[in-house]
């Protein structure tokens, strides 16, 4: 039995106007970056998307896109136990 799900991890939230500034944004994209790797994902399956508002709110969307197939639990897990 495997416990891999497909289905692709996406990390997000909006922020409203004046809650966010370039510095801080880019501060919790490397936040999400971080998350995703350390649930296995590679840099190459993480796709990122800022979304900026013309009323200058953002959405922010980190999405691990997970091959459809990676084989048994140890492969997709690191060999760490769940």
């Amino acid at each position: 039995m495997t416990l891999y799900q497909p289905e692709p991890v996406e990390i997000s939230t909006r922020m409203r106007p004046g809650e966010w500034t370039e510095e801080s944004l880019e501060a919790l994209v490397g936040t999400y970056h971080a998350r995703i790797m350390e649930m296995g994902a590679n840099m190459a399956e993480v796709s990122t998307d800022i979304e900026r508002n013309d009323d200058g709110s953002v959405k922010v969307a980190v999405v691990w896109n997970k091959p459809a197939n990676a084989g048994d639990e140890d492969a997709v897990t690191g060999g760490q136990t769940v």
